[in-house]
């Protein structure tokens, strides 16, 4: 290759890069090792972690639950976490199955007509949807997104559309409960809305009136969006199909995907059968063939990889299959009843920590709406307590300061089923 190239060294090849520059990159590594020798070190580096072996109350987007064995067990299976895009779809039966599976399972949860075959995050899937709700209302600019939707779900929206024209984003305030501000939101919706973004529940665990949303948005001919982070929530909270939501999204982690430094995530996406042509990704579809019998094909795919790209809904690649398959078989597994206990049982744990932190005198709830497993206190000192509670081995929660200036005061706590009495009472010790 240096031959080729007609230089004498990688020295040379390299002569270009500034010498301080080139002193900088030199990489220290230590000479190969036996496979115990890598394993007893790894596991030193692990070991310095500090919340590896923390009790945690952090959600915010990414929620520790239970995850059954039997689910990493059907993931470890080869052919599926050795499968890749099928680009001869027809071929690989067993991934169209699991995928079919996946989007009635989606379509289902949210109560929309179509679900796609998974997007890459829950933030992704938003700031598509709004992509996609741009298409439905082509001649509408303007974007109306609730500030109490995820910061980092509103942070991917405005990349989205650095490109997209002169799409105007403005955020809409909370209110005294913590859901989007209905007389804000009334005042900025006109016949220019293109879409409304919400969370569901909202980025403080609030569940947003979808009823109110949908009625308001909808008489100025604006589409609805909205995304649920926690996506358990839905075993107990009204799906947001039912209220009207146009298109549906959220992020699928807690239904069988693990925390591994906050991820993998997958975007589950849902929408209306009449807008079908519009939405990203694929779709998978069940058909029968000239003997009778039952097998599934890739129905639409209007994707840059398989359409001309200025006809294309969607530069995604490829979707998160293994962690669509995870959410398809956790779903398959607890059926309907074992979601609403299980999201039953997160909605009692987090309003038994709530009361226990409330019982300190030190903390109040910042927020009177309706919660699922997250929820906001307010005290002084917030930051400096949460950092306490560190040192004693208990994440506490999520400091607002950061994403909220006004509530500096505020943190953002979860609880899941994996909590016990105990952990609790020690959450609220560490914090009186």
């Amino acid at each position: 290759m240096l031959a080729t190239v007609g230089v004498a060294s990688v020295a040379e090849l390299f002569a270009d890069v500034p010498a301080a520059l080139r002193e900088r990159a030199r990489l220290d590594l230590p000479p190969g090792a036996s496979e115990s020798a890598v394993r007893a070190r790894l596991e030193s580096l692990a070991a310095r972690n500090p919340g590896a072996a923390c009790l945690s109350f952090l959600g915010a987007g990414a929620y520790p639950h239970f995850v059954p064995a039997v689910v990493d067990q059907i993931l470890q299976r080869a052919e599926f976490y050795s499968a890749y895009t099928p680009y001869q779809p027809e071929v690989s039966q067993g991934t169209l199955q699991a995928i079919f599976e996946f989007q009635s399972l989606v379509a289902m949860l949210f109560d929309c007509d179509v679900a796609n075959a998974s997007m890459y995050d829950g933030a992704s899937a938003t700031a598509e949807a709004v992509l996609m709700a741009l298409r439905v209302r082509p001649k509408r600019r303007k974007v109306l997104v609730s500030r109490a939707l995820h910061p980092q779900y509103r942070q991917v929206i405005t990349t989205y559309l650095e490109g997209a024209g002169d799409v105007e984003v403005i955020e809409i305030n909370f209110d005294a409960t913590g859901a989007t501000d209905q007389g804000a939101l009334a005042a900025a919706l006109d016949d220019g809305t293109a879409a409304v973004v919400v969370g569901y529940p909202n980025f403080f665990g609030v569940l947003e009136p979808l009823d109110a949303i949908v009625t308001a948005a909808h008489a100025r001919g604006a589409v609805v969006v909205s995304a649920t982070a926690e996506t358990l929530a839905l075993g107990a909270a009204k799906a947001p199909g039912t209220s009207g939501v146009d298109i549906v999204v959220g992020e699928g982690q807690s239904l069988g995907g693990a925390l591994n430094y906050g991820g993998p995530g997958v975007g589950l996406f849902a929408t209306r059968s009449e807008h079908v042509r519009l939405m990203p990704g694929r779709l998978v579809g069940e058909t029968v063939d000239g003997d009778g019998r039952r097998g599934y094909v890739l129905t639409l795919a209007t994707r840059e990889q398989h359409i001309r790209r200025e006809k294309a809904t969607s530069n995604i690649c490829t979707n998160q299959g293994l962690m669509a398959l995870a959410v398809t078989v956790h779903l398959s597994m607890i059926g309907r009843q074992g979601l609403r206990t299980l999201a039953l049982t997160n909605l009692q744990r987090a309003h038994a920590a709530a009361t226990a932190l409330c019982a300190t005198n030190r903390w109040t709830r910042r927020f009177s709406g309706a919660i699922f497993n997250e929820f906001v206190i307010a005290g002084s000192d917030a930051r400096a307590a949460v950092d306490a509670a560190r040192g004693r081995g208990v994440l506490a929660g999520v400091p607002l300061g950061t994403w909220y200036p006004e509530l500096d005061d505020s943190v953002l706590v979860c609880a899941t089923e994996i909590h016990a009495e105990s952990d609790i009472a020690m959450l609220a010790e560490v914090l009186r």
